[in-house]
């Protein structure tokens, strides 16, 4: 799925799907296809290593020039995905299926890029020391185990069920507010950090149950991930002085 999102994206641009027409049939360099546009040459080549990126052109190196052409099987690929009659039909006569429990829940996806890299972001959610000076309040990790209490007096707690550095960790969490315990039916969120030419992209994909919770968790994790973009650079450079941040209320006082 992530490789046909890159695909309909890169298609998304008549530039491109003029270059991939432009290149069809015959192999042409840099300069001779930014010959057919009225367009600089540093975006042609930003629009050919967004092609290349999908996998929708392919490069070939010829003495000093590099000549592209299109990769057809690309977009025969993602005809097939699309057109499939039975892609999404499930097989008859399944008895299995009457000894699982299977639903469908909403999931709250947030994101944000940051300007350091991948391993630098990834420590940021693994190391306390740095995950504290980002988040501005204390945070603890031991074996497997996070908390922290945030300045407004909501205690977060949870385990990381799974680390695969740099990329994933899968979190099963809570948070005490007053009213919430802690164990309170822990929730799953799914923390995803991926390479950018410059520094990384981070998503965050959280399982809720219902509209309310939904609400929650998009405003929660934005101001999660909106601390972290603004903060990790520093947070992690152990000479930069990061000052907590100071104990308030949790809602402001009515004017």
């Amino acid at each position: 799925m992530q490789d046909i999102q890159k695909v309909l994206a890169a298609l998304a641009s008549p530039v491109r799907r003029e270059i991939l027409a432009l290149i069809w049939d015959r192999e042409l360099s840099a300069g001779e296809i930014a010959a057919a546009f009225p367009v600089t040459k540093p975006t042609i080549s930003q629009h050919l290593a967004v092609l290349r990126g999908a996998g929708l052109a392919v490069v070939t190196a010829v003495g000093t020039s590099r000549r592209y052409r299109a990769r057809k099987e690309a977009l025969r690929g993602l005809h097939d995905a699309l057109s499939s009659p039975g892609k999404w039909v499930n097989a008859d006569d399944a008895p299995e299926r009457a000894s699982a429990d299977a639903e469908v829940k909403p999931v709250v996806v947030a994101s944000t890029e940051v300007e350091t890299s991948q391993a630098v972001t990834f420590a940021a959610f693994t190391d306390p020391g740095v995950y504290s000076r980002w988040l501005g309040v204390p945070v603890t990790i031991s074996g497997g185990r996070f908390a922290a209490t945030m300045e407004w007096g909501t205690n977060v707690r949870g385990t990381y069920e799974l680390v695969c550095p740099p990329e994933l960790i899968v979190m099963q969490w809570d948070f005490d507010d007053e009213l919430v315990p802690v164990p309170g039916g822990e929730m799953t969120g799914y923390l995803r950090i991926l390479p950018q030419a410059r520094g990384a992209r981070v998503e965050v994909h959280q399982i809720v149950d219902t509209p309310a919770q939904a609400q929650f968790m998009q405003e929660a994790w934005a101001l999660v991930l909106g601390r972290l973009r603004a903060g990790v650079a520093r947070a992690s450079d152990p000479e930069a002085a990061v000052p907590p941040r100071a104990p308030r209320p949790k809602h402001r006082e009515p004017a």
